[in-house]
């Protein structure tokens, strides 16, 4: 069984999607990330055969939404990123799933593609089976992504530029380099700035993160024009 590892920030005003910032508020802001990542919880709930675990930066406690991720996370191991930027953290990450999990494939994705469904986490988890890796692009550069057979590998994210442009090349690089063979998943936009939160809401128009989005948009429209 694949262990399923989200990988997110807590929703915690002006800690969080501070790029959305404006038009949102911090916690407008921090209330969109709640939502996307309670949808993506339930996406990870919904797909089959998997052992769902959050790796959280940051207090939980504090969130916005905090008793709707509650909720969300009831009977998930949770546990505490750590480390020197995000590289370090989702390798350590990956450490610890493997310490705890040992043996078991490890798929990763963050709170950044609420659109996510649980169809698409399925179909990497099947293509992790038969691919050293699977790496699931974004548009930006980035990647939404990443699996691994063997989570130890993690270790070359360290090395890996993070939020840039390249990082997704870069981390296609060092699996390569590590003579592991990465399997592309499908292409998602994920949620940076405000042009993305509106193109990703169109996508999943009945999600809370759409909803989120939608109130702050809401705002922005003059009187006249609703």
């Amino acid at each position: 069984m694949t262990v399923l590892l989200v990988a997110a920030k807590a929703p915690v005003p002006g800690a969080v999607k501070t790029r959305l910032c404006p038009p949102a508020t911090p916690a407008q802001a921090a209330r969109i990330a709640a939502a996307a990542l309670c949808d993506t919880l339930d996406a990870v709930r919904a797909t089959p055969g998997v052992i769902p675990v959050l790796a959280c930066a940051g207090p939980l406690t504090e969130a916005e939404d905090f008793v709707e991720l509650t909720a969300a996370l009831l009977g998930w191991p949770v546990f505490e990123q750590h480390g020197e930027g995000l590289g370090d953290r989702l390798a350590n990450a990956y450490a610890e799933v493997a310490a705890a999990y040992p043996g078991r494939p490890v798929l990763q994705i963050g709170m950044d593609t609420p659109q996510v469904t649980p169809t698409q986490l399925a179909a990497a988890v099947r293509r992790l089976r038969t691919a050293d890796a699977v790496l699931g692009r974004a548009h930006d550069g980035g990647w939404w992504s990443l699996g691994l057979r063997d989570p130890r590998h993690a270790s070359v994210l360290r090395a890996v530029r993070m939020s840039t442009h390249d990082t997704g090349r870069d981390t296609c690089e060092a699996l390569t380099g590590r003579g592991l063979r990465a399997a592309p998943l499908p292409v998602l936009r994920d949620v940076d700035e405000w042009p993305d939160a509106l193109a990703v809401a169109v996508e999943v128009p009945e999600s809370r993160f759409a909803r989120q989005v939608a109130a702050v948009h809401h705002t922005l429209v003059p009187r006249g024009r609703r």
